[in-house]
């Protein structure tokens, strides 16, 4: 299988490789066929045994290119000899960003209780609802403020917030259980958030632990977990 390398750390013999399956195999210095400079990003080829990558090789990009007359046009990356990208590095790998998080969340994840989410992509999530809350707020109270109903009940501010609230309960909790997924836990855990006056600090606790760093039964690691990240970055 041709797969790409994420990380290979030289002192501990040890790395991470995303395959052309869209999955995660780790790979150790015994499991390289030959000794050959190894580092992110290098397209390889390898057998997989389970989680675990053999027989580990680079691919050379081509020396020979055919004749000028014969060669048939190509795109701008995808040259003859061109290195593949797989996984996060991939030119139609999903955006890792905190928008593209939340934007997702609002579509594509509107209904999705299944699969994972990394911890950058509840927070991200999390940030940007709060700024579309609070503009929601401002442009309820300018409308108000404009039918002078601020020094009665602010029925724009209060309409606007509750239907935008009820509009995102379903992403909200398909995340929490997808980064309770992430972590190796059931979903069904979300529902600690009914217990009265602590069960927010629970689900705080669990969106801070880090991801899984190898498949679960939930799926593989998230696209855009670095192989440190859980000690560097969300």
């Amino acid at each position: 299988m041709r797969g790409e390398v994420l990380h290979y750390d030289e002192d501990q013999g040890f790395g991470f490789i995303t395959g052309a399956d869209g999955n995660r195999y780790t790979f150790a210095r015994e499991d390289l066929r030959r000794e050959a400079a190894i580092g992110r990003g290098t397209v390889i080829e390898f057998q997989p045994a389970g989680g675990r990558a053999r027989d580990v090789i680079s691919i050379r990009a081509q020396t020979a290119s055919p004749p000028a007359a014969t060669a048939a046009p190509t795109q701008a990356g995808n040259a003859p000899g061109a290195p593949q990208h797989f996984g996060r590095f991939a030119e139609n790998a999903p955006a890792t960003d905190l928008w593209s998080y939340f934007w997702r969340g609002l579509t594509e994840n509107y209904f999705n209780f299944s699969g994972r989410a990394r911890r950058k992509e509840y927070w991200g999530y999390c940030l940007f609802w709060t700024i579309a809350l609070t503009v929601v707020v401002g442009v309820g109270l300018f409308i108000d403020d404009a039918m002078g109903h601020l020094d009665e009940l602010p029925a724009a501010t209060v309409g606007l917030c509750g239907a935008f609230v009820l509009a995102t309960i379903p992403p909200w909790i398909g995340l929490n259980v997808r980064r309770l997924h992430d972590i190796g836990l059931t979903g069904w855990l979300f529902l600690a958030v009914l217990i009265p006056t602590i069960g927010w600090l629970i689900i705080l606790v669990f969106a801070l632990i880090p991801t899984q760093a190898r498949e679960n039964q939930w799926g593989p690691v998230p696209a855009g977990s670095g192989p440190s990240w859980s000690t560097q970055r969300f």
